[in-house]
């Protein structure tokens, strides 16, 4: 017999009855009901009850054992009675004699059940991850995510793309995020930086005759934390030569479609999987007030500047800010007519507590406009209003006021809380049970940067413009589109890519209008640079978040509930206790001294 089992904890079944088996496994839950003591041992498999009674040998020292402590069990399977059946278990119909154990190992008091969620923090959580990694639905979250990355895999190489690793210790680039640097001892006063992504890699790679590359690539971001965003993290990172964007569409677009369609049901809720139009950079903004909007959500935005810009609108409050360059987004509501007041009250004070003035409306009903602006809008500019946005009768309209960024980033978060505000089954509630997919395209090459008061790159800065050079030459940078699309799905950015400048001449002009010197350039992508002089292929890729998609499909708000071992929201790792101090000698040994500038506080 095996040292340590015959079967898994999940195997046996009243087939078995009669055999003797040995499992191993730990102690889930223990109970002495009258003089019988039942454990329930558990593995990564399942759950088996085992049963000793009181005049056995074993009783005593089983009686000791705490949960989560891991035994070696040799017994006989016994089936149960009809009354005795435990429907909710696989194993549920039968039950192990003990007949000897061996305690393997001892458990502590644990700081939280296992056995069931007892509203233990994140933090304590993570301090002890290795106990909650054993909680079932902790260990089905992460067969989910071994499944998702195994499945990619597979469907990347059913299409003939190669697998590279790329390096994990590079150069530091201006990718859009803080890099975490690496010191060299080799080197003293220099670093290495960990890979925001591997760009220029998986680029270099198509210079050098690879047609088809992927990667399940670890990327690293000092950025601040939040619940869809980590310091370390995984992406689907591909890329291919001599493709357009379609191709690209066309190729990775049945990988992600088959990946949410195999693994849609994990929730026991199976999910539709739809993919939608691509849908322009400015029309989605202007639509959704988002890049990345959760077409779920019915609602849409409109524009009415012109309405409220007519002579005979009074709404000062309005015509002050169009006089400055703002414009007036509006948001449909559907038949909301037989809403209370408090549907409307709630949704202006939503808007208070977001920085606004409130959330402006006109109510139709009965033929007329009513609300608190309806008296500044005379008849004729509401039947303008109700063309532009195409009210019916029992539907309300929703404003927002301000110059065109910050009145479409607005107007997209109202979208979202006029949708969530609407009662359960209404017609234009937001839709359940569908993942809805699309691809966002035409994005703007450059934007201007208030804070820096210049041009940048709005995006990807490899990107190729779509007019080449003569775009270059001959737009203002603002009105230059790019080659660059995202892949949303229900209001979360599961993908960024691009078709990539191959040429040094384009890529030169392209860094100098965003201000970066040839020197510059040469000094920060002089390899790349290089490479593309040598003759570099047309091409283009795009990288998938693999944690988003696996927090997706497992209806999982935050990324840390999909990882195994994971840092909270300050990027501590209270397991391992990093980042942590490090030894003088060290330090010394990279030529650092650490020079921590000491808070100012007023004095008493």
């Amino acid at each position: 017999m095996h040292s340590y089992r015959t079967h898994n904890c999940e195997a046996l079944r009243k087939e078995n009855a009669g055999e003797q088996v040995k499992l191993s496994g730990w102690i889930h839950r223990i109970y002495d009901l009258g003089g019988v003591l039942f454990i329930i041992l558990r593995d990564t498999h399942g759950l088996t009850q085992c049963v000793v009674e009181q005049d056995s040998p074993l009783f005593e020292a089983l009686s000791s054992y705490r949960v989560e402590s891991v035994l070696t069990i040799i017994g006989k399977v016994s089936e149960r009675s009809a009354e005795t059946i435990n429907s909710k278990m696989a194993t549920g119909e039968i039950e192990i004699e003990i007949e000897e154990v061996e305690l393997q190992s001892s458990a502590d008091v644990i700081p939280f059940q296992v056995y069931e969620d007892d509203g233990a923090g994140e933090d304590i959580r993570l301090r002890y991850r290795y106990l909650d990694l054993r909680r079932e639905g902790m260990q089905k979250k992460i067969r989910l995510r071994n499944n998702v990355i195994r499945t990619m895999r597979e469907k990347m190489h059913a299409q003939d793309f190669q697998e590279f690793q790329t390096p994990i210790l590079t150069a530091s680039s201006p990718e859009g995020a803080r890099d975490y640097l690496v010191p060299s001892r080799l080197h003293p006063g220099k670093f290495y930086a960990l890979p925001q992504a591997p760009q220029q890699f998986k680029q270099m790679l198509m210079m050098s005759g690879f047609d088809k590359y992927f990667q399940i690539a670890p990327c690293f971001r000092d950025e601040d934390g939040r619940a869809d965003r980590l310091a370390e993290f995984y992406q689907l990172d591909v890329e291919m030569s001599f493709v357009t964007q379609e191709d690209i569409f066309n190729t990775i677009q049945p990988v992600v479609h088959g990946i949410f369609e195999e693994f849609s049901d994990f929730t026991d809720e199976k999910r539709e999987v739809i993919w939608c139009p691509s849908i322009p950079y400015k029309e989605a903004m202007l639509k959704y007030g988002s890049d990345k909007p959760d077409l779920r959500n019915p609602l849409e935005i409109c524009d009415v500047t012109e309405v409220f810009a007519r002579d005979d609108v009074e709404f000062k409050a309005f015509k002050g800010i169009i006089n400055k360059g703002g414009v007036v987004r509006a948001i449909r509501a559907p038949k909301v007519s037989d809403q209370p007041r408090s549907f409307f009250d709630k949704l202006n004070s939503w808007a208070q507590g977001e920085g606004a003035f409130g959330l402006g409306y006109i109510l139709f009903a009965d033929g007329a406009g009513k609300g608190p602006i309806a008296k500044f809008i005379p008849e004729a500019a509401q039947n303008a209003l109700r063309e532009a946005a195409n009210l019916e009768d029992g539907d309300a309209i929703f404003f927002i006021c301000n110059q065109e960024l910050p009145a479409a980033k607005f107007a997209g978060i109202a979208r979202d809380a006029i949708c969530d505000a609407l009662p359960e089954g209404h017609e234009f509630a937001r839709e359940k049970n569908v993942y809805k997919l699309c691809w966002i395209i035409d994005f703007p090459m450059y934007e201007f940067d208030e804070a820096a008061q210049k041009i940048d790159f709005s995006h990807n800065p490899f990107s190729m413009p779509q007019g080449g050079m003569a775009d270059l030459d001959n737009k203002e940078p603002t009105e230059i589109y790019a080659w660059q699309y995202d892949c949303v799905c229900n209001g979360f950015e599961l993908a960024s890519g691009a078709i990539r400048n191959h040429r040094p001449d384009i890529m030169e002009k392209a860094f100098g209008i965003a201000g970066y010197s040839k020197e510059v350039l040469e000094e920060e992508f002089g390899g790349m640079l290089n490479a593309m002089r040598y003759g570099a292929p047309p091409h283009g890729g795009l990288a998938f978040g693999v944690d988003r998609i696996i927090m997706l499909l497992a209806d999982e708000p935050n990324l840390r509930e999909v990882y195994a071992f994971v840092m909270n929201g300050q990027y501590e790792d209270q397991m391992m206790q990093a980042p942590s101090a490090v030894d003088p000698e060290q330090l010394k040994a990279l030529g650092l001294k650490i020079n921590l500038q000491k808070k100012l506080t007023d004095a008493a």
